[in-house]
């Protein structure tokens, strides 16, 4: 295995980590997190 072996191995799978992270980012079920998460400066103590 030479070096460009490694490096197209850490492009691909930086690529599958990112589109996870864009995936989990935009799933359904977190969208009610993120919600509230984005109202917590408007809260009043």
């Amino acid at each position: 295995m030479d070096i460009n072996t490694l490096r197209i191995f850490a492009t691909v799978a930086s690529f599958i980590v990112f589109i996870g992270i864009v995936v989990w980012a935009w799933s359904r079920r977190r969208e009610v997190d993120f919600k509230e998460a984005a109202n917590l400066p408007f809260e009043q103590d």
